[in-house]
């Protein structure tokens, strides 16, 4: 992704209509930030009964395998990384939202399987360019 630098003009094809500081700063939406600040409280919430309960060491470990979790990728290839464990941990398994079903790149009929070789060689940094050109 392109960033922008300090004075050049705003290119709407590129970064879209709505970017600009208070877009990079603000939700796109005002139910938006209603619905991260919710879903924060119940979570600060959920983490202050656990550690009343079973200890402050509970979260801690819990916060430790989320981080393991979220790194964990499978190498590039054919097959998308799916986060399985992470989204197991967090229960996220159960939202599912319009992003899990459309807009999907393996429906596409300008697809290019990627090459498992280059996309490696750009995550260990011995080669430059996207990791994986899935379109023409």
């Amino acid at each position: 992704m392109a960033k922008k630098g300090l004075g050049e003009s705003h290119d709407v094809l590129r970064f879209g209509v709505n970017d600009s500081v208070r877009g990079d700063l603000a939700p796109p939406h005002p139910l938006q930030a209603t619905i991260q600040s919710e879903s924060k409280f119940w979570d600060d919430k959920k983490k202050f009964g656990t550690e009343s309960i079973y200890g402050s060491a509970f979260n801690i470990r819990k916060d430790l395998d989320a981080q393991i979790l979220s790194r964990f990728q499978r190498p590039p290839g054919a097959l998308p990384s799916s986060l399985l464990g992470y989204e197991a941990m967090t229960g996220s398994l159960d939202d599912f939202g319009f992003e899990d079903y459309l807009n999907m790149p393996q429906d596409s009929d300008s697809l290019r399987i990627p090459d498992m070789h280059h996309g490696m060689e750009v995550r260990l940094g011995l080669s430059k360019g996207p990791v994986c050109p899935s379109f023409n």
